[in-house]
């Protein structure tokens, strides 16, 4: 197919409102849940472990604690059932992936360290 028109066809589909956050940002996903004839909104909270994919064809992983057990759900960033991504805290952590939580249990696995915006003192 011609990539122009490919082009064309997945500009219309992105996101209108561009959701950012980075891997080790704590973020709270709107998801449009439909059951039965009524559609609801239904949040799902946690740590972003990894992005991957490129496009219409993005996802990220978010990795929450849940009555003792982790659970991780991967979501399509462009899809029209996230309504929208809310970023509680930015992380600051130094890798892409972070697999690594996966093995910790109670505050260790939700805990990535805050961002800190740093402040240059001038000296006198």
């Amino acid at each position: 197919m011609n990539q122009a028109l490919l082009d064309k066809i997945q500009s219309e589909q992105f996101r209108k409102d561009e959701a950012k956050f980075n891997v080790g940002d704590s973020v709270r996903v709107h998801t449009k849940v439909v059951e039965g004839e009524k559609e609801r909104i239904q949040i799902f909270s946690g740590v972003v472990i990894g992005k991957r994919g490129r496009g219409l064809n993005e996802t990220f992983a978010v990795r929450r604690i849940s009555y003792g057990e982790g659970v991780e759900r991967i979501f399509p960033l462009h899809s029209p059932r996230v309504d929208k991504v809310e970023v509680e805290r930015h992380g600051s952590v130094r890798r892409a992936k972070l697999t690594y939580l996966r093995k910790r249990l109670g505050k260790g696995a939700t805990l990535v360290k805050e961002k800190v915006a740093k402040v240059v003192a001038k000296a006198k």
